[in-house]
């Protein structure tokens, strides 16, 4: 499993994976055709398959949150980037 599809994959994990590093993941996220952007209010606009999804960064760690995993594991869902749609 490539090191992309293993940070796509740790998103649909259970339980939640709270040590999501976000830079690598929207770096995968990238990878895989989303166009990122980081705002000034630090959270990153993700563009993928036509539909935007934003979501706050965190402050104190480089980790996700709970509650932001699971907004990004349906984000994901509902753009078809799940890891059994990953070569």
């Amino acid at each position: 499993m490539s090191k992309h599809k293993a940070k796509i994959a740790k998103v649909f994990e259970h339980p939640i994976s709270t040590n999501i590093d976000y830079k690598k993941f929207l770096k995968a996220l990238e990878h895989y055709g989303a166009e990122v952007e980081i705002t000034k209010e630090h959270h990153a606009k993700i563009h993928l398959n036509s539909k935007m999804f934003s979501m706050a960064l965190p402050h104190r760690d480089h980790a996700l949150s709970k509650d932001t995993v699971v907004e990004v594991r349906h984000f994901l869902e509902e753009v078809g980037l799940t890891p059994d749609s990953i070569e």
